[in-house]
């Protein structure tokens, strides 16, 4: 395999800097190389820098790619999605539109059981098909990773199927696929009335088979007062940890408090959503250094305007990230370029925030900083060419896909 080397980049985002998740002010520190140059050997990173200083390196064989006085940014690492589902479900969405809201199309059989009797009904090679077209669209974005949750199976089989089916996803397919097993992510229709009878199912069946197939990295939970309130959903959590699952959690969508205060006690590596949590929720956060992931697109789609405080979290001191929350409901894009603009224009972050939110503290958050979500030497090649001059351009032309050519471990799988 010959030395790949990237060339006449008007802005290299390197996004180097501290070892560890960035606060504050190192959130806006992008690294920045003007007429910088990338040398990849053996899908990994061996000189970042200008031109001038790594054009002198390139062997004779060395392949060159023109990036054409474009940007370069590592590659997108989307820290919450829910890749593996069947069906979709815009008869919902023209419901919502109508003015009926998301909790009222739940309490009707709607929402995530609606797509959970679809997804238990289909094939293994049906989901990953349909999660193979979704791959694109993430990649079309600029990501090379995702951490991708179960959750539409809600029982042992289904849930294992969605599990292999992201596994085969990671092994065969363009993107960096980190698993997370979310079997409580809603109680399904046949345990109606009968949480606690779930919650045995998912701490005695589910968990210890996943754990045994060493089919996730993380236990996910949808933490609120009508799905599972703390105290069910601590059963999960202390289950989960104890057979050596990381933990995150659904936290505070739309009850403040409860899910960010069980994140801090259990030291999860993420509280995802938040857009409920009030100021001494995320002062829990704080002092247990959970995470905070959060998701515009998913309050942008639900038609809310309370979206997460992230410049109080900022402010705060909190390793923010921001992600997609790509499923068929509330969340159906892949776009993190899409994100980051509504970042900017809704929870005023910078564009320099929301790149190091959606590069490296997302890696950070599942616990591969020191692999991907910068571009420094010795980390993986996974990086994106985005057809814009200036990074602030990305967030600043909303509604396209800029990526136009993504490597991953220095192959270009997107073009």
């Amino acid at each position: 395999m010959p030395d790949l080397a990237v060339l006449n980049i008007s802005q290299l985002v390197t996004v180097a800097g501290s070892p560890r998740p960035r606060t504050c002010g190192e959130l806006r520190e992008l690294g920045l190389i003007p007429d910088g140059a990338l040398l990849v050997r053996q899908g990994k990173l061996v000189a970042v820098g200008t031109r001038a200083r790594i054009e002198p390196l390139l062997a004779g064989d060395c392949e060159v790619v023109d990036a054409g006085g474009r940007i370069v940014l590592p590659g997108f690492v989307d820290a919450h999605t829910h890749p593996v589902f069947a069906g979709n479900r815009a008869d919902e969405y023209e419901l919502r539109a109508a003015g009926v809201s998301y909790r009222e199309i739940a309490s009707h059989g709607g929402g995530i059981r609606s797509t959970v009797r679809r997804t238990r009904e289909a094939t293994e090679s049906g989901l990953l098909a349909a999660a193979r077209k979704y791959q694109e669209w993430f990649l079309r974005g600029g990501t090379t990773t995702i951490e991708a949750k179960s959750g539409y199976g809600l029982s042992l089989e289904a849930e294992l199927k969605i599990l292999r089916v992201i596994r085969q996803m990671d092994v065969q397919g363009p993107l960096r696929c980190v698993p997370t097993f979310l079997g409580a992510h809603e109680v399904p229709d046949e345990f109606h009335g009968r949480i606690d009878g779930y919650i045995e199912v998912v701490v005695k069946e589910m968990l210890p088979r996943v754990a045994a197939e060493k089919l996730a990295r993380y236990c996910d939970i949808f933490v609120e007062p009508f799905v599972f309130p703390a105290e069910k959903a601590r059963v999960v959590l202390h289950a989960a940890a104890q057979l050596g699952f990381g933990l995150r959690i659904h936290a505070d969508q739309f009850t403040p408090d409860e899910g960010a205060r069980l994140a801090a006690e259990f030291r999860a590596a993420t509280a995802d959503h938040l857009e409920a949590t009030t100021p001494a929720g995320l002062e829990a956060l704080k002092t247990a250094g959970v995470q905070p992931v959060l998701l515009p697109a998913s309050v942008y789609n639900l038609g809310s305007t309370h979206y997460p405080a992230a410049r109080r979290m900022i402010d705060l001191g909190l390793a923010v990230v921001l992600a997609t929350d790509f499923n068929p409901g509330s969340s159906p894009t892949a776009s993190m370029p899409m994100v980051l603009s509504l970042a900017c224009t809704q929870m005023k972050m910078t564009p320099a925030e929301t790149i190091v939110a959606a590069t490296f503290n997302a890696a950070c958050s599942l616990g591969l900083s020191a692999e991907i979500g910068s571009l420094e030497t010795g980390k993986a090649a996974d990086f994106a060419i985005h057809d814009c001059n200036d990074y602030r351009e990305l967030p600043y032309f909303f509604g396209r896909e800029t990526a136009r050519a993504v490597h991953r471990g220095g192959l270009c799988v997107y073009k």
